[in-house]
Formats: structure tokens, C-alpha cells, sequence
């Protein structure tokens, strides 16, 4: 019984203090691989290729996600105009969704991308993906959006 009041100090002040400290400087899960990538989404069929849905054009992208040199590679292919952008790197969980940041050198843009991305990625810039349901997936960046299916759309 004497023990008691040591073990509630320790279990009700100061080990929930040190769990808020290590909160403060938590590094995100990060995900490298595919096998890594899978398991930070908590789905190990995760879809690996995304066609946009949102699309007004009717040139939906086509969004891979590979892993070369053991990291993640994302490559945007513009349906019938070729590549779009594609950027290495890892992906992290942020919140609720997945996002990967890029520098300007983990980003290449292809003859699809119009100046108004290129404008957007010179310094860099990030991708956020967010799951919805089991087949659908929205990915942002700065000042785009697009809604994507892992089933391919009727043409």
C-alpha cells in the first residue's frame, strides 16, 4: 500500500507528461516501399493505379504508383497527351490522409503539364491522398484537385 501513491505519481503524472512531450516531436509513419506503403494504409490490396474521374476534358490521368530505387515513384500520364508530372519520394501519414513532398529536383514535368503546373512545382510541392471508401481516392496539391478510381473508366 505504501507504494501506491509512487506508482499513481509516476502512472498519472508522469508518464502521461512524457507521452506529451513525445508527441511534440513524433516523426510521421513514412512509407518507402510498396510493401511499406501498403501496410501505412492499412490495406494490402491498395490500388497501385488511379484513373481520374473528375476529369472535364475527357482525358482522365492516369496516376501509377511504382517503387524504383527503393522509393516511391508516382507518375501522372495525361490520357492521349503522355506525361504529366511524376515525383520520388517517400509518402507519410499526415492526419487522415497520405501525403508525399517533393523538392524541385524529385519532380519532373512532361509535355503534358501546362504552365500553370510548372509554375506551381518550380520550387517543389506536395501531394495529399485521401482514401475514399474502398475504391476511390482524391489527390491535391496546390491548386488542383482530381477525384480518381482504381477502376479504369469507360471510354
Amino acid at each position: 500500500m505504501g507504494s501506491l501513491p509512487c506508482r499513481y505519481w509516476v502512472c498519472g503524472f508522469l508518464l502521461p507528461l512524457l507521452a506529451g512531450s513525445s508527441d511534440v516531436h513524433a516523426v510521421p509513419a513514412c512509407a518507402a516501399t510498396l510493401h511499406e506503403l501498403r501496410a501505412l494504409a492499412g490495406d494490402p490490396a491498395f490500388p497501385l493505379t488511379w484513373h481520374e474521374t473528375s476529369m472535364d476534358d475527357g482525358k482522365p490521368l492516369v496516376v501509377s504508383i511504382l517503387e524504383k530505387g527503393g522509393k516511391i515513384h508516382l507518375e501522372f500520364v495525361k490520357t492521349g497527351e503522355g506525361l504529366w508530372a511524376e515525383s520520388v519520394g517517400v509518402i507519410c501519414a499526415v492526419d487522415a490522409h497520405l501525403e508525399t513532398r517533393f523538392d524541385g529536383d524529385q519532380i519532373r514535368l512532361g509535355p503534358a503539364a501546362g504552365w500553370v503546373t510548372r509554375a506551381a512545382f518550380a520550387n517543389g510541392g506536395q501531394f495529399a491522398l485521401v482514401r475514399l471508401g474502398s475504391d476511390g481516392l482524391r489527390i491535391t496539391t496546390s491548386g488542383w484537385s482530381g477525384m480518381f478510381s482504381s477502376r479504369p473508366t469507360a471510354k
